[in-house]
């Protein structure tokens, strides 16, 4: 049985989670920083035990206080608090069929470094792949710890450290073994059963010493997508993610649903169209086929060939729409979630995709009638299953921050 002090000292570190979680996630979502009366406030703890928990974190490192501010009640000016930046970073990193992205970013949410490689993977050599991207990692690591104040702003005195690393993370298109740092199978790459946490490791000094752990990128994006959409309050959608492959994945209740072994979410695998698989009709490269467009110059030629009126463009992307509709009532009907979220390649493609997709969700949903089915567009940015990535391992912090104050 735990003594009492340990107890208290257990309670005492959820509590400086929760304070600092409180404070990421106004940073995240872009609102107005709280001050202690906020924290305090949105938590349920006392002024006072928030008071001691900001004090600690701002000492260790991990939060910093802006100037104060007037407020309407009584007493002294309120202190916004921040996440500190530069302190610590997160780097997140992914592996598409057309690109490789390596991101770091630190705790209040700012890029240091970043690294987009454009090239295509199909059929690739999964160890070649592999030690580009560590060799990218370790580009945009030596740039986030070199990271200096601008020529016209003297760096403060003393120096600051560099940012010390919380980990790594890397998206995956395939079926990911978590437990063993595999990638079972991404078919679009033509990778089966690839050892990919061992490749980096061997590959990189990044990830040598900060072994990556491994995830879906639909998941991922998701991850970053749930987080964005926190202030409005829409905590469970369905997100489509749309490249040269389609991806899926399930939020509910703000928490991304990987299933038994992390593996739900192949939306682009599920059988429409007789025996066909949906990435066939409605991949980005079954719309360029049927818009009559090269495959090599990825989507903005059939964006521009929307712009422009293309009569088989327009055809390509509604039949595209329609299927992606059918499959995704297939989803709605299963989970009970009427709302859809169109990220990647189907957002850039939006204001064509969408009405085809609302529509078949109408015609499809049985809840529709009750349940009014909506689609909108991602709103996590480029890239978002790195930015998931980052978020994964800035979690990290969340989960035991005193692991991370500076003595």
């Amino acid at each position: 049985m735990k003594s009492p002090a340990a107890r208290q000292g257990t309670l005492r570190e959820l509590n400086l989670g929760l304070v600092l979680r409180e404070v990421l996630g106004a940073a995240a979502t872009g609102t107005t920083p709280p001050s202690r009366a906020d924290v305090a406030a949105a938590t349920g703890l006392t002024r006072a035990t928030v008071s001691a928990l900001v004090d600690r974190l701002v000492a260790g490192g991990l939060l910093a206080e802006l100037d104060p501010v007037p407020t309407q009640r009584a007493g002294r000016p309120a202190v916004p608090l921040v996440p500190a930046g530069g302190t610590l970073v997160a780097i997140g990193a992914e592996v598409n069929v057309d690109y490789l992205a390596v991101r770091a970013v630190d705790l209040a949410g700012d890029v240091l470094a970043e690294r987009v490689r454009h090239a295509d993977h199909r059929g690739s050599d999964p160890d070649v792949v592999l030690r580009v991207l560590g060799a990218v990692a370790d580009e945009v690591l030596d740039e986030a710890r070199a990271r200096r104040a601008p020529d016209d702003e003297p760096p403060p005195q003393p120096c600051p450290p560099p940012p010390r690393v919380v980990g790594t993370a890397v998206a995956l298109p395939g079926l990911v073994g978590r437990s063993t740092g595999t990638l079972l199978l991404a078919p679009n790459l033509g990778w089966r059963e690839v050892d990919v946490v061992r490749v980096l490791a061997e590959s990189s000094r990044t990830f040598a010493e900060h072994r990556p752990t491994l995830a879906n990128e639909a998941d991922l994006a998701a991850l970053a997508e749930s987080r964005v959409r926190r202030p409005e309050g829409l905590a469970s959608f369905v997100l489509v993610s749309g490249e040269v492959g389609i991806g899926a994945a399930i939020v509910l209740d703000g928490r991304v649903f990987g299933g038994r072994h992390g593996w739900a979410g192949e939306l682009g695998h599920t059988l429409v169209a007789g025996s066909r698989q949906l990435e066939q009709v409605a991949g980005q490269d079954a719309m360029l086929r049927a818009a009559g467009l090269p495959r090599d110059e990825g989507v903005e030629p059939l964006v521009a060939a929307l712009a422009a009126g293309d009569p088989a463009a327009l055809a390509a992307v509604a039949s595209a729409g329609e299927a992606l509709g059918v499959a995704l009532a297939n989803v709605l009907n299963t989970v009970d979630v009427p709302h859809v979220v169109l990220g990647g390649t189907y957002a850039r493609l939006a204001d064509h995709v969408r009405e085809p997709v609302l529509a078949a969700l109408r015609a499809h949903v049985l809840a529709a009638p009750w349940a009014e089915p909506s689609v909108d567009v991602a709103r996590a940015g480029s890239h978002a299953a790195v930015a998931g990535a980052t978020h994964a391992v800035r979690d990290r912090v969340v989960a035991d921050p005193t692991a991370w104050l500076t003595p």
